[in-house]
């Protein structure tokens, strides 16, 4: 996986740097995700292992993906397809989506709560967020009636437990002690 995304990394970058050049991101965004799922695809993955040369593999990705990609992005599959890093394209739509929110100032947060959030919680906590992180917050909430109460926040390495499972767990640990 690390190796993969090693290999990704410059694909993704130039890719990127690229689509800000022409102010083209989201078009670039929806490209790599389409040629993604192409090379996810059971039937694709078995030819991507060399049997294929680099041109056929290249055509038949163009081909499938027709009107999914413009010129620029027929040649970057091109690239890809010479330097056998087709297989690389579910991490190079990763790490795309990472520089895009930098550039943005974004960053998704999930939230997990006991009982669902009003919108008036939710805003709060993207205001809270906002202010915490300095960046634009997009939340996915999901609802754990395990957690008793109170809600778990993460974002990227950042974890907020405000849940009362996990005030309860921090409480047995420091009796255990």
């Amino acid at each position: 996986m690390s190796d993969l995304t090693t290999i990704a990394r410059p694909y993704a970058k130039a890719a990127f740097d690229f689509a800000v050049k022409e102010q083209a991101i989201d078009k670039w965004q929806e490209m790599l995700a389409f040629t993604a799922e192409i090379a996810v695809n059971k039937d694709i993955s078995t030819l991507l292992n060399g049997a294929v040369s680099a041109h056929s593999i290249a055509d038949i990705f163009i081909k499938v993906a027709d009107e999914q990609l413009n010129e620029s992005g027929q040649n970057f599959i091109k690239v890809l397809a010479e330097n056998a890093r087709l297989s690389a394209l579910p991490n190079i739509v990763t790490l795309f989506a990472y520089y895009k929110a930098e550039h943005e100032k974004s960053v998704e947060a999930d939230v997990t709560s006991a009982m669902p959030l009003t919108a008036e919680q939710e805003a709060n906590i993207v205001i809270a967020l906002e202010k915490r992180l300095a960046r634009k917050v997009k939340l996915n909430c999901n609802v754990d009636n395990t957690l008793i109460g109170g809600l778990i926040i993460q974002t990227g390495d950042l974890v907020i437990d405000g849940s009362v499972r996990g005030k309860l767990n921090k409480l047995a640990e420091a009796l255990q002690s």
